[in-house]
């Protein structure tokens, strides 16, 4: 029976160095994960809508701090000091949608690069930043031609435009 409970206790702990590893990997902090899209069987049934803002999206976590719901992008490939404008505003779009359909603003989102994590606090003028950018891209959306905002060929290669695009660089 006591080695039965030597052994019980040695994979207990096995399980919980494993599970401290993997948190530590993934960047998060040690919060309840609510949705997690990275896996499957745990994320969002479906994408949350803010259906006044046009907008729709899946963060690729939602963890709960405090009773709130924050949201997590995790970007394993980037390697950056910094984080790029572009990821924060994907970061603030899930803080937005997650205000919308719960009626609660986060006070935050964690953005984790494959080296760093960066918090990004979700104040007012984070949000008008990104109402404003929704309102320029619908503006472009409508546009008869909008122009191509960068010069990175992968861009573009990744783009379902394409093949329509007079400004490809692919």
């Amino acid at each position: 029976m006591t080695s039965l409970a030597v052994v019980l206790i040695a994979l207990a702990l096995a399980a919980l160095i494993l599970a401290m590893r993997t948190r530590a990997r993934t960047g998060l902090p040690w919060a309840p994960v609510r949705a997690d899209d990275a896996r499957a069987g745990r994320g969002l049934e479906r994408a949350l809508v803010a259906r006044r803002y046009g907008l729709s999206g899946k963060p690729d976590y939602i963890i709960e701090r405090a009773g709130r719901q924050i949201p997590v992008e995790v970007k394993p490939g980037r390697h950056a000091p910094q984080p790029y404008e572009s990821d924060l505003m994907q970061l603030a779009a899930y803080c937005l949608l997650i205000e919308e359909t719960s009626g609660n603003a986060p006070p935050y989102g964690i953005l984790r690069y494959a080296e760093a994590s960066f918090q990004l606090r979700y104040t007012p003028e984070v949000r008008a930043d990104l109402l404003a950018i929704l309102d320029e891209m619908r503006d472009l959306l409508n546009a008869e031609d909008a122009e191509r905002s960068h010069s990175e060929p992968g861009r573009c290669a990744g783009c379902g435009f394409t093949s329509v695009c007079e400004d490809s660089l692919a």
